[in-house]
């Protein structure tokens, strides 16, 4: 037994039994039923494509989750976010991930090959109090299980109050401008199948932000991809 795991034995996130982060009992009660939602205006969509009425010429083509965000799905999300010396649950949650998104008709649908993955940055000062962002472990995860690379093209260019309770039209106004294109991503954007990665989606306002930014440099698609989907 090496010292980390000696100092932090591990627990079920759920039932606390002690010998995995996640019990074979608790495993199989996570809820993959995701109500899918258009990001723009936050209502249910259909295979989570974008309403065609609410889609702009910059507007993202459609969200994807794997977890319905409640009950144990929540407790492992706040693990693997606020938790640093629990960051080997990366493996349970890149599977879950996965396996949600394969499921999903729509998704498999998508052209792949000539696709990157784009993990949703994070402000320097939570990611430097953190030690790591939590989408970018997400996207080069699943990156690896789907063939597709992982870049870190966006930056987040300032600081905004939390989305917690915000209306639709009020997260929109909150999270504008948030996100810049990184120097010298311009030619990895252009013609692209983008994947924008979050490990959680609400209303959609923070995935559409990033996908107009990227669509305005070129990108020919742009598709949110969640871990989990809830408020």
């Amino acid at each position: 037994m090496d010292f980390l795991s000696a100092l932090f034995p591990k627990r079920c996130i759920h039932c606390r039994k002690a010998g995995e982060y996640l019990c074979s009992d608790c495993f199989v009660k996570f809820d993959f039923s995701v109500t899918l939602i258009c990001a723009v205006c936050g209502r249910p969509a259909i295979s989570g494509l974008t309403h065609p009425v609410c889609k702009g010429r910059y507007d993202i083509d459609g969200v994807f989750a794997s977890l319905v965000y409640q009950g144990m799905a929540k407790k492992l999300v706040y693990q693997f976010k606020f938790a640093p010396f629990l960051t080997d649950l990366r493996t349970v949650i890149g599977d879950f991930f996965y396996e949600g998104l394969i499921q999903q008709e729509m998704f498999m649908k998508i052209p792949k090959q000539n696709a990157i993955f784009v993990p949703i940055p994070l402000s320097l000062k939570k990611e430097r109090r953190r030690g790591y962002n939590q989408a970018d472990i997400l996207s080069r995860d699943l990156g690896k299980k789907l063939g597709i690379p992982s870049g870190s093209l966006l930056k987040r260019v300032k600081e905004v109050p939390t989305q917690v309770g915000k209306t639709q039209q009020e997260r929109r106004g909150n999270i504008k401008g948030v996100f810049a294109i990184r120097p010298g991503s311009l030619n990895t954007i252009k013609n692209k199948t983008i994947f924008v990665i979050d490990d959680i989606v609400t209303s959609g306002a923070t995935l559409n932000e990033a996908a107009k930014i990227l669509k305005r440099q070129g990108a020919r698609e742009v598709w949110g991809l969640a871990l989990a989907h809830g408020s």
